[in-house]
Formats: structure tokens, sequence, C-alpha cells
């Protein structure tokens, strides 16, 4: 390939600098002010010079200097990130503070060093046989944390603690406890001084608490929080810069420098059981045809100055935590669940994006105001589904404004979502679980969440206001955090497509969006929804926060970021501080990109220890429901196939449990992984993805968190298959043609040795 050997020299220039950071080869090209007919250049250059050697390619197809993983400079520094399961990880470079390098490095199994989620590590960095780097731990330089929570036992006369959210497999020991009121299998708190080897043997640790049963659901709570870092109460200091706030509050008092847009008819839309309410909607339908828009979002800003108390503590937390029976909240609730929350017949100050549109939904014109704002009607989202369903019901009891106002937000919001799947966005909607709790904080019943059209209105008027500040901030080229869905890397996209083909379900390729939302579409409602979800989400990278803008892969968004929910997450507080300083006509903080990059790191990694958390916490909880419960049958349908086994996910119950190939009626079991099942090939069995099943509760394993089913009846075998993936192969076995074959072939073999 002929390269121009001057473009060359001005890349390897470029990226051998001391203050390259990995880039995309169009970021290459902005930087290097290159013309759009010379990018398609740029990346034959850049193609050309990795198959020299003289470059490499990271995730996501960043370019990186050989400086970077191979020779004098391949030991880097860094933060190690575990994978769920802890059998390998990733190690994100620059955390130690020196941010030369921002790409995250990729850790094979067997190459952690015995390294655990957030440790500062070194690590030798070199070039993969998969394509891009990968790296393994040579040295952990420092533990991010010593105290974890864990199951007591005693194993061969001596006292030990299995650890939780770890891949030890072998406990700790713990000295003597003679004289603790401590039992086999109670939760407790401890702390590492001694950490495991590699192999997982050889760690010490001290008990710095007895959290409770692990029988006892009422301790579950406790000991996620502890397991997770999560915090508990706010410092004193905290909440008294919150009163001090709440005393300086008038909230009869409409400042001078705000928009008063109290007259406008507003209404808020949230959970039933919703405790603050940070965003609110008004509408209008203009002479012209156009829409305007307002969405009215909670002013904490005003509240949580920076560099105070209250800022370091929203700042440390970085997110609300949502637990099944409590809320651990960003800011304390004198702010959100009061000064800052948008409660009907109440002034309150907000943030709103006034979005002019036209018939079809395009966004004309934009501006964001500092307002006063009072909500006239607290709607929540089933209320909402009942009018769309019955408007004719209310007419009387809310009036003939508030029923046009919802008729026209609906109308507008479906108009702007038709309007997102024909240019080619995602819906990943994957449903939450919800836990109905009784006094004692035991699982009394759970069910999914259903993405009904309230919520959708409401989640389009958000997105509308997100993109909205993020293309004005970036069209004033500031810096700050995006919120960012890179797309998805072609091997997992290539994996993707292999699974899809497998299930026979028409669909050969899944390359772009379009093709993704066709399977999605084609599997709706079907037993194998939840199973080609979670093969989808899989194959996506995770949305993160960041200074570059790379755009969000899912919304089909280049300019995005997270504005409507800062009562909850951080970054929208400090989307906000900057639209104050914008609007004031003041300076806007020159913030290095290194300085936005450790913050979006630090809210990025908050974000997903608390959905951890929640995840976690939800799982226990369902056990501890489930124990009860051992040898009850259930409907349930297989979410996953293995080599040995599968998973099954209950109807009725939104979990998971296994069911290994030695509890399957007795046969010779294969995997096939075209059509996703295991076949027998003497009995004639078969397991397949979606298949609807009864099973029996085998066994809940509350120290490792796992559930074991035992199938009793395959209530899809015989069924015709709405795919028609593998037709007949429920009666005859796929392996029957072989035998025969080979049986032919030994026989034409002995006929001629003789």
């Amino acid at each position: 390939m002929e390269i121009s050997q001057e473009l060359a020299d001005r890349v390897m220039r470029l990226v051998v600098s001391s203050d390259y950071r990995p880039s995309k080869p169009k970021q290459i090209a902005e930087t290097l002010r290159l013309d759009p007919d010379e990018y398609r250049e740029l990346r034959r250059t850049i193609k050309q010079l990795v198959l020299e050697g003289r470059l490499f390619y990271g995730s996501n197809h960043l370019v990186i200097s050989p400086g970077m993983v191979g020779g004098p400079h391949d030991q880097v520094r860094g933060v190690f990130r575990m994978a769920a399961g802890g059998e390998f990880g990733f190690l994100r470079p620059g955390d130690s503070g020196d941010e030369a390098v921002t790409e995250d490095f990729f850790i094979p199994p067997g190459q952690t060093g015995g390294a655990l989620e957030g440790d500062l590590v070194e690590a030798k960095v070199r070039p993969s046989r998969r394509g891009g780097t990968e790296a393994s731990v040579v040295r952990i330089i420092q533990r991010a944390r010593r105290q974890f929570t864990g199951t007591f036992a005693t194993l061969k006369g001596q006292a030990v603690v299995y650890l939780d959210g770890t891949p030890y497999e072998e406990p700790v020991q713990v000295g003597d406890v003679k004289g603790l009121p401590i039992e086999t299998d109670d939760k407790v708190f401890v702390e590492v001084v001694k950490f495991p080897e590699e192999d997982g043997k050889g760690g010490e640790a001290i008990i710095l608490e007895r959290l409770g049963s692990s029988t006892n659901p009422a301790i579950d709570t406790l000991t996620i929080m502890r397991q997770y870092g999560l915090p508990d109460e706010f410092p004193e200091e905290v909440i008294d810069e919150a009163r001090q706030r709440a005393d300086e509050f008038d909230e009869d008092q409409i400042p001078a420098d705000r928009l008063d847009l109290t007259e406008h008819l507003t209404v808020t839309i949230d959970p039933f059981d919703a405790r603050d309410f940070d965003d609110a909607i008004s509408l209008q339908r203009e002479q012209n045809g156009h829409w305007r828009l307002w969405v009215h979002i909670a002013d904490v800003g005003h509240f949580v100055k920076p560099g105070g108390k209250l800022d370091e503590e929203a700042r440390r937390r970085a997110t609300s935590v949502y637990l099944p029976d409590r809320v651990i909240p960003m800011v304390p609730e004198i702010i959100s669940n009061h000064l800052a929350s948008l409660q009907p017949d109440k002034q309150r100050l907000a943030k709103t994006v006034e979005i002019e549109m036209d018939e079809d939904g395009t966004v004309v014109h934009t501006e964001v105001h500092n307002s006063v704002i009072r909500s006239d009607l607290r709607l929540h989202y089933a209320l909402v589904d009942q009018f769309l369903d019955s408007p004719e019901k209310y007419q009387d009891k809310w009036g003939p404004a508030i029923c046009d106002l919802l008729r026209d937000m609906h109308t507008l919001a479906m108009q702007i979502r038709q309007r997102r799947f024909r240019r080619g966005a995602i819906s990943m909607d994957m449903p939450e679980v919800k836990l109905e709790l009784d006094r004692s904080g035991k699982v009394k019943g759970a069910y999914r969440t259903v993405n009904t059209e309230s919520h959708q209105i409401i989640e389009e008027f958000m997105l509308a206001a997100n993109q909205a500040v993020a293309t004005w901030l970036d069209d004033a080229d500031l810096n700050f955090l995006h919120r960012i869905h890179p797309p998805p890397e072609r091997r997992k996209l290539r994996q993707l497509s292999n699974f899809v083909r497998d299930l026979r379900l028409g669909i050969d390729s899944v390359e772009s969006r379009f093709e993704i939302q066709q399977v999605l579409d084609r599997v709706a409602g079907t037993p194998l929804e939840d199973a080609v979800n979670f093969a989808v989400l899989k194959s996506m990278n995770k949305a993160v926060y960041g200074p570059q803008n790379d755009g969000h892969y899912a919304l089909d968004m280049q300019h995005y970021c997270h504005f409507t929910s800062p009562i909850r997450r951080y970054p929208d507080l400090t989307v906000h501080r900057l639209v104050d300083r914008l609007r004031a006509g003041e300076s806007t903080p020159d913030d290095a990109y290194g300085t936005v990059l450790k913050l979006g790191h630090h809210c990025s990694d908050m974000e997903r220890n608390a959905a951890q958390a929640e995840r976690e916490l939800t799982q226990l909880k369902l056990l501890h429901f489930l124990k009860k419960h051992l040898g009850q049958t259930m409907p349930a349908v297989i979410s996953r196939v293995f080599g040995d086994g599968f998973l099954a996910r209950c109807i009725k119950l939104p979990v998971d449990g296994y069911v290994g190939m030695h509890q399957l009626p007795p046969d010779k079991y294969r995997f096939e992984r075209r059509g996703q099942m295991l076949v027998g090939f003497k009995a004639h069995n078969r397991y397949r993805l979606g298949d609807q099943l009864t099973v029996r509760v085998a066994k809940v394993d509350l120290t490792q968190r796992q559930l074991f089913f035992e199938p009793v009846k395959n209530h899809s075998v015989g069924k015709s298959d709405p795919f028609d993936r593998s037709g007949k192969a429920s009666n005859k076995s796929p392996y029957k043609a072989k035998r025969k074959k080979d049986r032919r072939d030994k026989k034409k073999k002995k006929r001629r040795k003789r």
C-alpha cells in the first residue's frame, strides 16, 4: 500500500509527542487540521503504519504509539477494574497521576496478579493476538480497600471468613474468636491484614463487626452497603450547610435575575412512590403550527455551591443509590425532598430548557433559562396511562386545560420517538425488577416494570433537553462531562451476528443499528426476548462520562450529556454550573482535559458501583424469598445455554437459576451452538434457548448467592417454532443421520480390508 510519507511523518511526530493521548483517526485529523478529503488518506496511512508495527490499535480503534505498548515504556501504572466474576479485568492507565495514557487495556484471565477492584497496579503492556493491546499485572502498588463483608465459618477447627465480592474461592483466617457472639453463617465485616496469594490461599483478617445472621433478610441491606462501600448518614457539617440553605431560601420571592414561568401550566410525571421531583413539563402549540416545549429541571446548583461541604460530599458520592428498601441520596433530603423538589403549588427554582420544534419534531431553536416555576399537578405513570386509555373519564376531574396538555405531550413525544427510531436509534430498554417488601424488609412479591407510553413521554422530553444543552455547550467548544456511548467493537458485533444466526431468526448479519433494532423487534413478546436483549446488551460498550465528544451510539446522537437529574447525578450538577457561567457572561473555567477526564472516571465508577449494589441486593432478597420455597415448582424460560447446563429465568419471579447437565433426564448431551441448545442423541431430549419449562427450586446458596433449579417438564418439546429454528429437532436426533453414515463407512472399510 503506497502512502504519503509526509503525512506518515506528521502522524508519527504527533503520536510520540509527550502530550499525545490515544485518539481515533477522526480526532487525529482534527488535530492535524486535515481537510475532509484528506481524512480517507489519513486512515489508509494509519492502517499501513499499524501493519508495519510503527503504531498499534487499542480498543475502539484508538491509535497508540509503540512507546505505550512495548520497549522501555511497557511498564504502565494504573487502576485495575475487575470484570464480573473476577476472572479478568481492565487497566485504566493514568490514574496514578501522570495522565499520559487514557486507554483501557484488557487483562486476560490468569494475568490479574490477585488485583481487586480499584487497586493501583503496575502492569506490562503488549500487543494482543486478538488485535489491539492487553496487559498483565506484575505488581500491586496500593490496595483500594482492605475492609470487606463475608460469611463466618469454621474449617478444620479454624475460624475463617469467605469474602464477598472477590474472586477468592478459599476463605481468609480470622484467628481466635472465642468470646465473640458469632455463629456459623453469620455475616461479618472484616479488615484484611494479609491478602491471599493469587491461588486464594494464605489470607488473614480481623473481624470488625458482626452484622447479623445470614438467614435474616433484614441484614441484607447493611451487608451490601458495607460490601460496596456505600455511605450511610451525612456528616454533621454537610447537614448544617443544608439547613443554612433552607433558612436562606424564600419560596415566595422571585429573584430579579430569573424568568418568571409560574403562570405556565406545568405538570410532573414520576413513579407512584417517588419522593423527589426533579423535572416538570410545560408545552404550547404556536399559531404557526410549531411546538414550544419547556423542560424544567430543579436548580440544585443554587443550593449546592462549588467547594462547600455539600459539594464535596455530593462529588464523593457522585450518584444516589436506589436499593429495594431505601434510598441513599447524593444530597441531603432537606434539599432533594424539599428545597429542590418541584412539588405542586410551590414556587421552585429551575433551569428551563426552552425548545422550539416544527410540526415534525425537528428542533429549530433552543434557549436555556434560570427560572421560577410552580407545578400545577403531580401525576404518576400509571395514572397517565389510564388517562391515555380513557381521556374522557378525567375531563371533569382535571379540567380541559390539563387534559389538552397531556394529549399534546403524548402527540409530540410519539412524533419525536418515531423520528429517532427512523434515524437509527436503538431501544435498549431492559425491564427493571421491583420488589414488594413487608415491614420487616422481607420479599412478599416481585414484578418487572413496563416501559409504557407515559414513561416514553418523559423519556423523550428528557433526551431532547439533554441533547439541546450538549449541542449548545459543544458549539461553544467547552470541556464538560459528555455522556458517551462508544460504538461496539467489530469483534463483538461478529459474535452477536453468529449468535443471532444460530437462532435462525432470518437475520444473518448484525452490523448496523437498524439491523440490531430489527433483531430486537423480531423477538419482542416471545420467549427469546430476554435472552436476545441480554446478548445485544453484552455486545455493547458501557455508557460512561468523559470530556470527549464521541457521541451516543444507541441514541444516535452526536451531542449528548446528562442535564436532567442534578438531584441524583453529579455530572448533571457540573453541567448546570457551566450553564450558569455562560448565562452570566462570566469566563468559563478552562478545566484541563485530564481534570474533567478524572471526574468522568470517578462518576462512571460510582455509577457502576451503585448499579452492582442494587442488582446484588435485589438478587439476595429474592434468594431469601426462595429459600422458604424449596421444592416448589414454577414456570420458567431458558435464558442462556452453556456447554454444561443452562440458566432458566422464572416468569412470575424475575430471577435466574442454574440447571446443570447432570440434572437433565439421562441422555448423551452435546451443546449445539447453532440453535443454542443441549441435544441428547440417545433419548432425543432437547433443551433450547427460549424453551418454556416447569422447574423446581432445588437449592439456594446464600453464601455464594446462587440459585439452582431442577427441570420438571419441557413444554416446548414437539411444539412448532415461531422462528422455524431447527424445525423437527425435538423429535429426531440431529446425530442420527451422522451415526448411520459412520456405520456405513466402517462397513466399507472392513470390506476393503478383506
